[in-house]
């Protein structure tokens, strides 16, 4: 089983790689306050974690539906 900072050291990889694409210098939000770049997202993913909101399963999906090489947030 990984620990939770095996789980959530990756996520810092993926912000560094987000901030090639779009402005990630500060965290965006839309009009609903929901994240809209990667910046956003990994803070949003981080706190649900912590929060025991979300499983670290869940986080990973996630962070990787939007921020991976593929994700929605690569245009924002």
């Amino acid at each position: 089983m990984l620990s939770r900072k095996a789980c959530v050291f990756p996520a810092f990889l993926l912000l560094a790689g987000c901030s090639q694409a779009g402005d990630n210098s500060k965290p965006r939000y839309g009009e609903t306050g929901l994240p809209k770049n990667c910046r956003a997202i990994v803070q949003a993913n981080i706190d649900g974690y912590r929060s025991k909101q979300y499983t670290a399963d869940e986080v990973m999906a996630s962070l990787e539906r939007n921020c991976g090489i593929s994700g929605y947030a690569w245009e924002e």
